[in-house]
């Protein structure tokens, strides 16, 4: 590689760009990993592909949203414990603000025939978007039989069989450690910038692939002490209050809880969280209805950040239906309810981030430790596969199996998986379009 080599990037410029990326990181994990990439491997050049990659595989390895993962994991990389926290923060504090605001219009306005029509034409859009994420990580990843065969065999547990995530995770991890024995070039990080032309090939990035390993980013057992000492307290003192005012069988309480749960628990990124939330939620706790449940996913896809802040809209509706506050107050309740659900579900992932990363950095090159990583984004493919074919059904079939096809939702979802593949349209172009053409379709007459 020739080139020299940039200057370490200023805070104030980290600082802005992760304030713009919050506000403009639509179209789920696939949408937000794309538009970084764009951003910091190619344009800014702070970070090499091979780096940027491994950072990737990690997250994808971790519970929890993986975007906001990896924008708090480059955010340290390049400005220490301040930088990964303000990175991780503000990749989720606008779309926060957003999904309440869209929550509250839901609630007072979701009947109406101009909401109703533009969730008509969103639905289909969000499958395709789906459906796309599941091409543009499986384009950069699927680059071996054998990982074609991990995406394949993990599609087929989650679709077939219902396997757990965790389980599906777990065995694919698994698969890259003992494939990786025998086919070592298998699940390779590889540079991709042959892809993006001479220009982006020659020119060196702030965190290159031989960059020196930062002091912060070396392993310290006295860091990693601190942090969770930390991270416990942050825990602990919301959810001993949580307790004392409303006890165990309180709404913020069993919220509080089961969101650690999930952050804890659900491996394979955002897409593969959701259906333990989908369960708990709507199954187990009847906080929201399934139609809600779709209606707060294509919520998520308009809105920019993580996917998983759908979270915010399933906490929103939940202590707005309770009304903990009393009648008057609802809005309050629900207002009260997702910040209790974005707390504890995004607190996890920063202790994952500042306190595994320095481990993972000292890893880079060991394919026994990469290997692993690989073949878990792989597995994700599947997973993510799986889910496009969930909203389809609920999507194509509104009246569940064997009830009337709707072709027009089928013929909007085509329209907008072309205008991603073929054309490269913005995710939120795709969406804006698709609701124009919903909100047409529901209020002329024909579509009445």
């Amino acid at each position: 590689m020739t080139g020299t080599r940039p200057a370490a990037v200023p805070f104030q410029d980290a600082l802005r760009f992760w304030l713009k990326l919050g506000f403009i990181s639509f179209g789920g994990p696939a949408g937000q990993i794309s538009v970084m990439h764009q951003e910091l491997v190619e344009r800014r050049r702070w970070i090499s592909e091979k780096r940027f990659l491994h950072a990737l595989n990690y997250c994808m390895l971790l519970p929890g949203p993986e975007a906001q993962q990896l924008a708090t994991y480059i955010g340290w990389l390049l400005h220490r414990t301040r930088g990964g926290i303000v990175a991780g923060t503000l990749f989720v504090l606008p779309s926060f603000v957003i999904l309440v605001l869209l929550a509250w219009t839901y609630v007072a306005y979701g009947h109406t025939p101009v909401v109703s029509g533009l969730f008509y034409g969103i639905k289909p859009a969000v499958t395709a978007i789906v459906l796309h994420a599941a091409h543009r990580i499986g384009s950069r990843t699927l680059r071996h039989p054998l990982a074609w065969g991990i995406a394949i065999s993990a599609f087929l547990a989650s679709a077939v069989l219902q396997a757990p995530f965790p389980l599906v995770i777990a065995v694919a991890a698994i698969a890259g450690l003992a494939g990786s024995r025998i086919w070592p070039g298998a699940f390779e990080v590889r540079s991709g910038h042959a892809a993006h032309g001479a220009a982006i090939a020659h020119q060196a990035a702030v965190m290159d692939d031989d960059t020196p390993t930062p002091a912060h980013a070396r392993p310290s057992r006295r860091h990693f002490a601190r942090l969770a000492t930390a991270s416990a307290g942050l825990w602990a003192l919301p959810m001993t209050a949580l307790l004392a005012l409303y006890g165990r069988d309180g709404v913020l309480t069993q919220m509080a809880w089961f969101f650690t749960k999930a952050a804890l628990l659900t491996f394979g990124g955002a897409y593969a969280v959701l259906p333990y939330v989908y369960q708990g939620a709507v199954d187990q706790h009847g906080w929201l209805t399934p139609a809600q449940m779709i209606d707060g996913l294509a919520l998520g896809e308009t809105t920019p950040g993580p996917l998983i802040m759908v979270v915010v809209f399933v906490g929103f509706l939940g202590g707005h239906g309770a009304q903990m506050f009393g009648a008057d107050h609802a809005v309050l309740a629900g207002l009260a309810a997702a910040a209790v659900v974005c707390w504890f579900t995004f607190l996890p992932s920063f202790l994952f981030v500042l306190g595994g990363g320095p481990v993972v950095e000292s890893t880079r090159g060991n394919l026994r430790f990469t290997a692993p990583l690989a073949a878990i984004t792989a597995a994700v493919v599947g997973v993510i596969l799986n889910l496009a074919l969930f909203f389809a059904r609920h999507v194509f079939w509104p009246e569940g199996f064997p009830g009337r096809f709707d072709w027009i939702s089928l013929a909007i979802a085509m329209i907008a998986l072309v205008a991603l593949v073929r054309f490269r349209r913005g995710t939120i172009e795709v969406i804006l379009a698709c609701g124009a053409a919903g909100l047409f379709w529901w209020l002329v007459p024909s579509g009445s």
